[in-house]
């Protein structure tokens, strides 16, 4: 086994090397951008990610014409889909995400639209798979999930309207408040529910978490963690804003509130072993745990309501059948009968008393 992986190693190498040669000779005009690409996401040292140098040649592209930022982007993404590697696989993704995080806008433009308009699964590695051996089996898992983090992250910046790794999501939080107290309760109550979906896929790290002992697996969940530090914030400022609106909220509106409260709350644990309680955030968990007794100490409060006022309206009826009955006993004045009964003869009545 240990020859096997040996040699399997070797020919990745060799594989790398034709294609920078291949990318040298070449006399495209992308020569310098493929170039750049093979290295930042070359096969040797399969443990380690992308070189810091490496990120910021790549991202120097993005300094030039959106026609280079095109090529670029097709390079990345050519080298993604036409590895089987899973350490370059990841190591793709991780540059890809370094774009998100650190690019120029014209990147992430070209990117959020690639290939056709994004799309849920735009990366399309669900079904990246490697079972050579164990190792690269459990890397082909955290190629797939990776793929899907940056996938949601895009998904919930086209929500928000704004780049979720951009400056101006990571500062300006009131701007970002008095942005939320302007939105409809449907659009809070949508926003919340994207948050939440993000963490929940975060949440569906692969289980082999002692890969985490790789810095290519460690910078990998170092990012997550980073974004999902992000989406932290976004959800403190949903909350509060949904807390403070609560008595005008709908029943049905209470309910989906409750439902992204507690989908969330559901994801504490696995949030605390992945990322070791570097993100705990103990005043956000708080605030949904007090946000949810709120809700259903009102859910209670409009249950007991309902019950007086259907109470209420069935002493109403009540009173309305005794009313009628006493009708029945109101003497008419002409006629000397009464009301809702047959009149009988004098005679007969005087017979019968």
């Amino acid at each position: 086994m240990g020859h096997r992986k040996k040699l399997r190693t070797v020919i990745d190498i060799l594989k790398c090397l034709t294609s920078n040669i291949k990318a040298t000779l070449s006399t495209k005009r992308n020569t310098k951008i493929r170039i750049a690409v093979l290295r930042a996401t070359t096969a040797r040292n399969s443990s380690s990610p992308p070189s810091d140098n490496g990120i910021a040649a790549i991202i120097s592209f993005g300094r030039g014409s959106r026609l280079t930022a095109c090529a670029l982007i097709e390079a990345l993404m050519d080298r993604l889909h036409g590895t089987k590697n899973p350490s370059v696989a990841l190591k793709c993704l991780f540059t890809i995400h370094s774009i998100i995080k650190k690019g120029p806008f014209i990147l992430k433009d070209q990117l959020s639209f690639y290939p056709s308009f994004g799309g849920r699964n735009f990366l399309n590695l669900s079904k990246f798979r490697q079972d050579s051996d164990p190792e690269r089996w459990e890397l082909a898992s955290w190629v797939r999930w990776y793929a899907t983090v940056i996938e949601q992250n895009f998904i919930v910046s086209r929500f928000l309207g704004h780049y979720l790794n951009s400056s101006c999501s990571s500062n300006n939080s009131k701007d970002k408040e008095d942005k939320a107290s302007a939105l409809l309760n449907k659009d809070l109550l949508g926003e919340l529910d994207v948050l939440v979906d993000f963490v929940e896929v975060i949440c569906e790290a692969p289980d082999s978490l002692h890969l985490q002992r790789t810095n290519l697996v460690y910078a990998v969940i170092r990012y997550a963690g980073e974004d999902y530090r992000i989406v932290q914030r976004e959800i403190l400022i949903r909350v509060v804003e949904l807390k403070d609106r609560m008595a005008s909220l709908s029943c049905n509106e209470l309910t989906q509130l409750l439902g992204s409260l507690k989908r969330f709350e559901d994801c504490k644990e696995r949030l605390r072993l992945l990322f070791v309680n570097r993100a705990r955030n103990d005043a956000l968990w708080e605030l949904i745990c007090g946000t949810k007794l709120k809700i259903m100490e009102m859910g209670k409060l409009k249950s007991l309501v309902k019950m007086e006022r259907t109470d209420g309206s069935g002493e109403l009826t009540r009173f309305r059948e005794r009313f009628g009955e006493l009708r029945q006993l109101v003497r008419l004045n002409s006629g000397g009968g009464w009301l809702g009964m047959d009149r009988v003869p004098a005679l007969t009545m005087s017979t019968m008393l």
